[in-house]
This record gives structure tokens, sequence and C-alpha cells, in this order.
């Protein structure tokens, strides 16, 4: 599981995150819903090791961040915000290159480079340089490099961003199916999304957690029943428009 223990991050007088707690079980399906400058994605760079807290600990699979990185690194997969990656390599050698840096090898690494490149649909791009993809196609390479050493641990920051309808839908469909024996913690500002694919969302606002429950019962919070309007009076406390119960 992900066991995350009185987290904090401080730049200076700022607290990006203030002090949060929670555990991610297998099975699950978390979004992580917040304002702008709430601390999501501070907090997916601190459960991925990306950046050190200023006090508390992260656990994954039973592995602290901080002190046995290269064991819960081996075991998650991560798509930061906005996809880095290589400009200057094709996206096979892309591919590649995580491959080689993951440790796969033989007969496995060809089966997961070619299932991750069947998943998310590039076959056609292969030979293209990075830097020329569009920016649903360096998503969905994003994407792949996560899968690609099929991980226990999915961390993935606006994993639709940039997609079209279509994509958005089929990648909606692949983290269903994944989520049944893995753990996936998705930070998004889509709503439509999280009713989608979460099972449980938590609400951060100010590098706080304001609410923890499934989407559907923190809709039940407000008169509409709809999880815009509750998330909008948990963050700002506005009270929800009754008539938008039937927009």
């Amino acid at each position: 599981m992900i066991e995350i223990s009185h987290l904090s991050k401080r730049y200076g007088e700022l607290t990006a995150v203030d002090d949060i707690s929670f555990n991610v079980e297998p099975g699950e399906v978390l979004g992580f819903l917040g304002p702008n400058g709430a601390g999501k994605s501070t907090t997916m760079k601190m459960i991925t090791g990306f950046l050190t807290p200023t006090s508390g600990s992260v656990r994954v699979c039973g592995h602290d961040v901080e002190s046995a990185p290269l064991a819960a690194k081996a075991c998650m997969g991560y798509l930061p915000e906005g996809a880095p990656g290589y400009g200057e390599m094709s996206v096979r050698g892309f591919l590649n290159f995580i491959a080689d840096i993951r440790g796969l090898t033989g007969d496995h690494r060809r089966a997961r480079l070619d299932d991750v490149i069947a998943r998310l649909g590039l076959q056609g791009v292969l030979e293209q340089m990075v830097e020329t993809l569009s920016k649903g196609y360096k998503r969905r390479l994003g994407l792949a490099q996560a899968l690609l050493h099929d991980p226990q641990v999915l961390i993935l920051d606006e994993p639709t961003d940039g997609l079209d309808p279509n994509q958005k839908h089929e990648v909606r469909e692949l983290i269903s199916a994944m989520s049944k024996d893995k753990i996936i913690v998705i930070s998004t500002h889509i709503l439509e999304e999280v009713e989608a694919v979460c099972g449980r969302a938590i609400i951060i606002a100010a590098g706080r957690i304001l609410a923890d429950d499934t989407p559907l019962a923190l809709a039940k919070r407000v008169p509409s029943g709809r999880l815009e309007d509750a998330f909008r009076q948990i963050t700002l406390g506005q009270k929800p428009a009754r008539e938008s119960v039937h927009a």
C-alpha cells in the first residue's frame, strides 16, 4: 500500500503541503483533487521521491521513499505533469531507453514494449522524434513509459491532459482495467474523470486535506447531488445553486 504520515513541504515561509496523512490500498483508484496551487503536484512529487519532504514520511509497498528510494521507485510508474521526455530521441528510442533503466530484458522486455505500444496506439509514430509529437501523443508516450515495467503503483498527474474525447475514454478504460490489481493515484482537475474511474476522492486546498470519501458520498453533501458543486463548496465555501440539479 501507500502510507503517508504527517507529510509537509515548506519553501521558506510558504507551506505547500501541511501535515497530511492518508493510506491507499491495493485495488483502489484515488482521485486527488484541488484548485491550482492546492499542493497536489507537490504531494505527487514527494510520493514518487522527486521532492524531499520537510517533515513526515512516505512508504510505498513497504519501502520508505527516503531511506530506500530505489526499491520504492521500482514499484512505481509515474506520469508527471507535462510528461517531460527527451525531444531528440525517437519514440522507439525513448521507450527502449526507459526499458534499459527499468532493467527489462529478453522476451519480457519485448512483450512489455509491444503491450504499451499497442495499448497507447503508438505504432504510427515509433520513428518520429519526441519533440515533433502533438501534445496528445506526448501524453500517450508519457503513459507508456509509466506502464512499461507493469508497476504495482501508478501515480498519474493529469493523465488525460491534451487528449481528445475518444482518447480520454480509452485512457479511462485502461485505468479501470488495471485497477483490479494495482494502486492508482490520479491528480486531476477534471471532475468527470474522478466520477468515471475513481472509487475514492481526496480534496486538498492550501496544502490541507478537506475531504476524503467516495465521489458519490461527496456529491451527496450538496442539494444538487453534483460533485462539481460539492467540490466548489468544500474548497471555496460557496453555496451551490439548487437549480443546477437539472443542468
